[in-house]
């Protein structure tokens, strides 16, 4: 495939689209002149899919009929509803269903997950960040340094984009890790980030920190 900038190229890649169809699953807030809106806020609150309003009547329904012994009877009990997603979610992060599991907001599961993991010393106590992630998350570490006796102004270590560029260079990245190494206690990063869609080189940051 040859890039090309024109409204042709992108209808024509639009029409190729396996996915296209989907598109047709959600329902599209109208604008006032009753078109549907160009909708791309997909990491604070996406498109409802229209699905949805069926599964939570389907559940609804359970309770009113079930009441509380909906937590282990019907088709899908509440009690262990999140084993019917694990499957999917190992999928698609590439783990085994016992390794995953649904559970929580994803504020109170990076609590839990730094009350795991990050285990400061007077050494080692910084914890790596992209200046961009998203602002709960800045306030989920800065919480966790504070508890642990900490400044948030001396042990929050944030990457960010080069001046006048939008992503985090791989390389500058990297570099951080190394020069700083010896004080991080913990690298907290996404595999894409949501302000620009970046995808992190995982493996790198891995064999960098290692």
């Amino acid at each position: 495939m040859h890039y090309q900038n024109s409204l042709e190229f992108a209808q024509k890649m639009d029409e190729e689209d396996p996915l296209a169809t989907i598109r047709e699953e959600f329902s599209i807030p109208k604008n006032k002149n009753g078109d549907s809106e160009i909708y791309l806020c997909g990491n604070s609150l996406g498109l409802q899919p229209k699905l949805a309003a069926e599964y939570v009547k389907r559940e609804l329904e359970q309770w009113a009929n079930l009441g509380v012994k909906g937590h282990f009877s019907g088709d899908y009990p509440w009690m262990p509803y999140h084993e019917f997603l694990s499957e999917g979610f190992a999928e698609l992060v590439g783990a085994k269903s016992s390794e995953v599991v649904a559970m929580n907001t994803l504020t109170a599961n990076l609590h839990f997950m730094m009350v795991s993991f990050y285990r400061p010393s007077k050494k080692r106590h910084k914890i790596l960040i992209e200046e961009h992630a998203f602002p709960s998350d800045h306030y989920a570490v800065e919480s966790q340094i504070k508890f642990h006796g900490f400044d948030p102004d001396e042990s929050m270590l944030m990457v960010k984009p080069r001046q006048n560029e939008q992503t985090i260079r791989t390389d500058d990245l990297l570099k951080l890790i190394e020069e700083q190494g010896d004080s991080i206690a913990l690298v907290m990063l996404p595999g894409v980030q949501y302000y620009t869609g970046q995808v992190f080189d995982m493996k790198a940051i891995h064999r960098t920190g290692a």
